[in-house]
């Protein structure tokens, strides 16, 4: 099977961890000799609800039971992307009632910049520097990361960048500007959060200039943060939210949200102005839906802030020079990455699944299921404590 993996599929680095799963559920991944391993990462922050959730699962199988692809996006109503729409809607602010399902994060982005641009009639897009909202050529000319995007040159023109927490910075942004997209917390970049009530000065300034206000919450939403959007903590609204990863369940799904006025503007010169053909696929629209309820109706996203304490109370220790983030989307920041690289590695064979950030070295990745037991956070805790002690001894 690894010789197969590494011959036939491609990969994206030349050195992947190549575990060969057998089984995941719960908190826990199998390899294909039955070894299990803690994930404190979820998929990248994908599985909210953990692994093979039974009421994922059997929202799945009733809909397979059902139907599968019928028709393209928009065309035909079915049930699952209807109500999970509706649920969306229920759960946002007036401003944010349509919702646009699409296949991944990243072509959700694609649709939030277009739309941007069709509403305004303007061209200019604003991004950070350390942005990271996606690889398709749209979301990849708002990544503020120039080593990762000059290979692929030439990308979208009129994109320009400021830096994350400048308030200076906010007169970059214009009457030129349809939009500005940001991270509701860097992710790449470190889970770097807004600090100097940035958000909402962002916000005003959209208003004051006309320019729609992007969030891209791939990352922290669907109560990642302790609460169900990330922006619920930092009084500001955006005018198009784009989500993803979390909201599947562990399948593969992005949205973006608007107004209803806003997002009618895709009907109309031209028609068809944003088009998928499997986006709000049926399926995976149950999956999204019943995902999105377990979070909403249990206590998971309050817990989510208790089990933040018991992290950072757990993880204390000379070579951690700090943990950022909020709930448990957490960033462990060591002194240097053959450190971070070392512990990533080292707690992996220990039954602990880590990961890296992308654009900052020093970072390792806390991103648990949200189900997550308290018993479960202090036996990682002790691994990744175990394996510090090991490198500074």
């Amino acid at each position: 099977m690894k010789d197969d993996f590494f011959k036939y599929q491609a990969q994206t680095t030349s050195h992947p961890l190549a575990m060969s799963i057998s089984h995941a559920e719960g908190s826990y991944i199998y390899d294909a000799e039955n070894k299990a391993y803690l994930d404190f990462v979820a998929g990248v922050s994908a599985c909210s609800l953990g692994h093979k959730h039974p009421k994922v699962v059997e929202a799945i199988k009733n809909q397979i039971d059902r139907y599968l692809h019928v028709m393209v996006y928009g065309e035909y109503i079915q049930q699952p992307a209807v109500e999970l729409a509706k649920l969306l809607a229920n759960h946002l602010p007036e401003n944010l009632q349509k919702t646009y399902l699409t296949n991944s994060g990243t072509e959700a982005i694609e649709g939030a910049l277009k739309l941007a641009r069709r509403v305004t009639g303007r061209s200019e897009i604003i991004a950070a520097h350390g942005a990271y909202h996606g690889n398709t050529m749209g979301a990849m000319s708002v990544m503020g990361y120039e080593d990762r995007k000059r290979a692929f040159r030439p990308l979208l023109p009129d994109v320009k960048f400021i830096d994350f927490n400048s308030i200076d910075d906010l007169t970059w942004i214009t009457r030129n500007t349809a939009g500005v997209i940001l991270e509701t917390i860097q992710g790449g970049a470190g889970f770097i959060a807004p600090s100097n009530d940035y958000l909402s000065k962002v916000r005003k300034r959209c208003d004051d200039v006309g320019a729609l206000l992007i969030l891209d919450e791939i990352q922290p939403g669907f109560g990642r943060t302790g609460k169900l959007f990330g922006f619920e903590h930092f009084n500001c609204i955006p005018d198009i939210l784009v989500t993803g990863k979390g909201l599947g369940g562990g399948m593969p799904i992005g949205a973006f949200t608007a107004s209803s006025e806003h997002m009618n503007q895709l009907q109309e010169a031209p028609k068809l102005g944003h088009i998928t053909t499997f986006g709000g696929h049926p399926v995976i629209a149950a999956a999204a839906l019943a995902t999105l309820k377990e979070i909403t109706e249990t206590n998971l996203i309050s817990d989510t802030l208790e089990k933040e304490k018991l992290f950072r109370e757990h993880l204390k220790h000379p070579l951690i020079t700090e943990i950022r983030g909020k709930g448990l989307m957490l960033a462990i920041i060591t002194h240097s990455a053959d450190m971070a690289n070392d512990i990533i590695l080292k707690c992996q064979d220990e039954g602990l699944i880590l990961f890296w950030l992308l654009f900052e070295p020093k970072a390792i990745r806390i991103t648990p299921p949200l189900t997550i037991s308290k018993d479960e956070i202090l036996e990682g805790c002790a691994i990744i404590t175990r394996v510090l002690d090991s490198i500074s001894a």
